[in-house]
């Protein structure tokens, strides 16, 4: 048995590691490399901690025979949710500047504007989403408007739908917005509530995106960033098929700043800087 060189508070074997990076995977299609074995310890120990159980070794055989719930809780320890309000803010420059204004212009009767947020962490992306609609629609109450917003990881879901925040989180939006979508919370200092008339077009929901998808669409706009590269090639170039079957026809997929199409590029037209409109 191999064990990490590394003082830990709990013993952690290169066998558990494997045993999590193939349950991990099979479960939720990320591929964990070997360079994320300390994060999954440092993620993961806070579960042994709270189980009580002695060691790494312990808690595969725990997760092994309390399969259904504990793993909801290990993917939700294992996903990476950083994100921010507006971030990489060309994709909302493009939403506003040239994608609302080209809908509008292909649908002066039909008024219809879906957009998915795959991967929305605790809700940054699509409520900056929304506040893109908002601003780029001024007549946006005449206008049938739905945003999904969906993620693995179930405690961000709860986030997103409380839709509180550390005031420090809303600096990137302009005063103008800060004050009309967001109020100091009613009980805690140094925090914002959401305006609730930003959050009732936006429905929140946990998804595997390696699973079925109980979806619909078609979507004028895909929100994946950030989301992709935590999956092998095959299984990305999969999902991209399946987002290229789910957008309506010139829909557009915005992808992360280090994400690619690969392959199924030659459907997209590129425009820029991970920006795709479906030919």
């Amino acid at each position: 048995m191999t064990r990490s060189k590394v003082s830990r508070e709990f013993l952690y074997t290169q066998e558990d590691f494997e045993y999590i990076k193939k349950l991990v995977h099979e479960e939720s299609g990320i591929n964990l490399s070997d360079a994320k074995q300390d994060m999954v310890y440092s993620r993961l120990a806070r579960r042994v901690r709270a189980l009580k159980i002695a060691d790494f070794k312990q808690y595969c055989n725990y997760l092994d025979s309390h399969h259904q719930d504990e793993l909801v809780h290990a993917i939700n320890a294992i996903t990476t949710n950083l994100t921010h309000f507006f971030r990489e803010n060309h994709h909302f420059d493009l939403l506003k500047q040239q994608i609302i204004p080209e809908i509008v212009k292909q649908q002066p009767r039909g008024k219809r504007i879906r957009i998915w947020s795959a991967g929305c962490s605790t809700g940054e992306e699509p409520y900056s989403i929304a506040i893109s609609l908002k601003d780029a629609l001024p007549n946006y109450s005449q206008w049938d408007c739905k945003i999904l917003a969906t993620d693995l990881d179930t405690n961000v879901i709860d986030t997103c739908n409380a839709g509180v925040y550390d005031n420090k989180r809303i600096e990137p939006i302009d005063e103008r917005n800060a004050k009309r979508w967001f109020s100091p919370h009613p009980s805690h200092a140094n925090r914002v509530i959401i305006d609730n008339e930003l959050k009732k077009d936006i429905s929140f929901k946990q998804l595997n995106l390696i699973n079925d998808w109980p979806v619909k669409g078609p979507f004028d706009v895909i929100f994946c960033r950030n989301v992709v590269i935590y999956f092998d090639k095959p299984t990305q170039q999969k999902l991209f098929a399946r987002y290229y079957d789910l957008l309506a026809p010139s829909g557009y997929l915005l992808l992360g700043h280090s994400e690619q199409l690969g392959q199924i590029q030659e459907k997209f037209n590129a425009l820029g800087k991970t920006s795709f409109q479906k030919k």
